[in-house]
C-alpha cells in the first residue's frame, strides 16, 4: 500500500495533506524519513506521523457536517490563539482524530465537512472530482455584472490564476443589499480564493458563507453546531 494512502486510511489526514507531511519530514517508516509513493506493509512496517505511531486503518468512518462560525480556524492549533473548529466539537467527536475536508478561512462561515476517512476527503476535495462548492458573498459595493466573464475566465493574483466556475446574482428571498450580493461556484479551493479573486478586480468581500457542497445544502444547523451524516447525505455531497 502506498504510504500516503495508508496515512489517510489511518484517519490522520487526507492524502494531499499526507504528501505535505512526507515532504516536511514528519513521516517516519521503520526509523527512516518516508518518501512519497513508497510502499508499506501495514502488518510489518512501523509508520510514525508527527512522532505518533499509526495503529492502522480506522474501523468506523465518521463524516460530520458543521456550520462553521466566523472567527474559528480549520487547523488543530493556531499560533495567535484563535479558537479552532475542533475545540467546539461536542463529545464523542471531540475525542476523535478528525480533520477538515478542505478549509474555510477564519472569517468565512458555513458548511464544513470533517471526517476520519482520508480517501473520502481526497475524493470530495480534489478538483478532478468536479464537485461544486457554492458560496454566498456580500461585497463592499454594488457588483458590476460585466465582470462575470472576467472572473470565470480567471484573474492572476500573486502569480496564481484564480477563477470561478459560475458567478450569479444572489436572489435569496428577503436579503437586503441585493446589488452587492453574489453567489460563487468553485470546483477548486485555493487559499482565500474568492476573497483574492474579487480583490483583484477592485472589490472587498465583507461576508462569505459556504452553503452547499455537491447536492448537499446546509439547512437547519445552528452556527457552531454539527451533525453526523448518513449514507444518503454523504452521497449528496459527492453528486455533481
Amino acid at each position: 500500500m502506498r504510504i500516503q494512502k495508508y496515512i489517510s486510511q489511518s484517519g490522520v489526514c487526507s492524502r494531499r495533506e499526507a504528501e505535505r507531511k512526507i515532504e516536511d519530514g514528519s513521516v517516519i517508516v521503520n526509523g527512516k524519513p518516508a518518501q512519497i509513493g513508497q510502499s508499506v506493509d501495514p502488518d510489518t512496517d512501523v509508520v510514525e506521523v508527527d512522532g505518533i505511531r499509526l495503529k492502522g486503518p480506522v474501523a468506523e468512518r465518521v463524516v460530520l457536517a458543521m456550520n462553521k462560525p466566523k472567527g474559528c480556524v480549520c487547523t488543530n492549533s493556531d499560533p495567535f490563539g484563535a479558537r479552532t473548529v475542533f475545540e467546539i466539537l461536542p463529545e464523542p467527536y471531540s475525542k476523535m482524530k478528525l480533520f477538515c475536508c478542505g478549509r474555510l478561512d477564519k472569517n468565512t462561515e458555513g458548511l464544513l465537512i470533517l471526517t476520519n476517512d482520508g480517501e473520502f476527503a481526497n475524493k470530495l476535495t480534489h478538483p478532478s472530482s468536479g464537485i461544486v462548492k457554492r458560496y454566498r458573498a456580500l461585497l463592499n459595493r454594488d457588483f458590476d455584472g460585466a465582470l462575470i466573464p472576467v472572473l470565470t475566465r480567471g484573474v492572476v493574483c500573486d502569480g496564481e490564476k484564480l477563477h470561478a466556475e459560475r458567478i450569479l446574482r444572489d436572489n435569496t428571498p428577503g436579503v437586503s443589499d441585493s446589488a452587492r450580493r453574489v453567489e460563487v461556484w468553485l470546483h477548486q479551493g485555493r487559499k482565500r480564493e474568492i476573497r483574492r479573486m474579487f480583490e483583484a478586480v477592485g472589490y472587498f468581500v465583507k461576508e462569505l458563507k459556504r452553503y452547499q457542497i455537491g447536492k448537499y445544502v446546509l439547512r437547519g444547523l445552528a452556527s457552531g453546531a454539527c451533525k453526523p451524516l448518513g449514507k444518503a447525505e454523504i452521497a449528496k455531497l459527492m453528486e455533481k
